[in-house]
């Protein structure tokens, strides 16, 4: 199983991403189990329905999200935040970004990311052209 972050739904849709090749295969590869966190969808509607000022294409790919991930939505709980506060202060994290790790560690997933600098760059995820998967 494979954790999708934000980051990867969002290079999905945008042609200029230097992941979205790989990032359109990871989230088309029905083979391939996902999961998502709740936060997901916020940080997905945020980017691409307020700033890229493209509600239609949140609420699509909210639903993508949904049907892809089918309903293995993690929740976020007391537990997972406290991890998260933990990973989020021994990396220098922002806890939305830890929380990713956490429910990757949590579930025994792997975490997958365009986020370089906090999050690949650290080994606490790895990118979407990665060679090996679950």
């Amino acid at each position: 199983m494979v954790l999708l972050d934000a980051s990867v739904w969002v290079a999905a849709k945008d042609a200029d991403d230097r992941y979205f090749d790989a990032a359109r295969a990871l989230v088309l590869d029905t083979k391939l189990s996902t999961t998502a966190l709740d936060l997901t969808f916020y940080e997905v509607a945020n980017v691409v329905g307020s700033r890229w000022q493209r509600p239609d294409l949140a609420q699509e790919l909210s639903r993508t999200i949904e049907l892809r991930c089918g309903g293995r939505i993690v929740a976020v709980d007391v537990d997972l935040i406290d991890a998260a506060v933990a990973i989020a202060s021994e990396h220098g994290l922002p806890t939305y970004d830890a929380a990713y790790v956490a429910a990757s560690r949590r579930g025994e997933w792997t975490l997958v990311s365009t986020d370089i600098r906090d999050l690949v760059s650290k080994g606490l995820a790895v990118t979407p052209d990665a060679a090996d998967y679950p």
